[in-house]
């Protein structure tokens, strides 16, 4: 079978992102719209929502995906008025500082609702729908390099995100004789509006020195790897997780000196 351009597009397909108001679900609706599927996001909040479907001219829809009931009327408004979805990019996630021995129930309960229950809960529906009409589709859940790595202080996120890796093993092994593709998507830091909120002067040089390939990532380099993971070019992959890092996964703690410019491991 040979290679086609084509294979890269996702023309007339129906794709879901979730969170897609800001970050990086805007930056994968944004490359999914680019590659010609029909795009809708799913996002809590009302304003970006709004902003972001009308500015990439893809349709918005405010839902709470932790909720079960507001994950099937999303769904259902998504069909009626784009058609049956084949492609869903569970991107909705959050953080907040969780050390172990301060982390309440409360707070693990709430971490794991933001990035684990719901991928459960909208894998779930839309495989169910793509099973019932006998389609092929592919899932894309996006977890962290936190999740296969230690996190000081993030216990409880670092959790729910190893949670998606492995859900993600085992949903594509389960959905694969239904021909339904299940991926993952693992950025380290990424330039995004929220983390620049957190740094307003700049982010400081020294993140450069912890990554292999010297930089942050950008929204746009984890939309690209997002769009060959749903398309056609990708139809032999399932089940994997697909580090977008600059190198960080695979450096295991080594870095470039910011002095010598020499590799070093630990502290300098």
């Amino acid at each position: 079978m040979a290679i086609a351009p084509s294979d890269m597009l996702l023309t007339d397909r129906v794709a879901v992102v979730t969170g897609g108001g800001a970050g990086l679900g805007r930056g994968i609706a944004a490359g999914l719209a680019a590659f010609g599927a029909r795009v809708a996001i799913w996002e809590r909040d009302a304003d970006s929502c709004a902003a972001t479907a009308e500015s990439l001219g893809v349709l918005g829809i405010v839902a709470d995906v932790r909720d079960s009931a507001a994950v099937s009327a999303a769904l259902q408004q998504t069909t009626e008025q784009l058609g049956p979805v084949t492609i869903l990019v569970n991107n909705a996630g959050g953080v907040f500082p969780s050390p172990l021995l301060e982390t309440s129930e409360n707070g693990w309960d709430a971490l794991y609702q933001a990035n684990l229950t719901h991928v459960l809960l909208c894998t779930q529906q839309v495989a169910r729908q793509l099973v019932a009409a006998g389609q092929p589709g592919s899932i894309l859940n996006v977890t962290s390099i936190e999740g296969v790595r230690a996190a000081p202080g993030y216990a409880a996120y670092a959790a729910a995100k190893a949670g998606v890796i492995n859900y993600t093993r085992t949903a594509a092994v389960e959905l694969a004789p239904h021909r339904i593709r299940v991926n993952a998507l693992a950025p380290d830091i990424t330039v995004t509006e929220g983390l620049l909120k957190l740094s307003p002067d700049g982010l400081p040089a020294r993140i450069g020195h912890a990554i292999p390939l010297g930089r942050p990532g950008h929204v746009d380099e984890v939309a690209s790897a997002a769009v060959f993971l749903v398309s056609e070019m990708a139809g032999y992959i399932t089940g994997q997780t697909l580090h977008v890092d600059g190198g960080t996964q695979a450096a295991g703690g080594w870095y470039r000196h910011p002095q010598t410019g020499e590799f070093a491991f630990g502290p300098g």
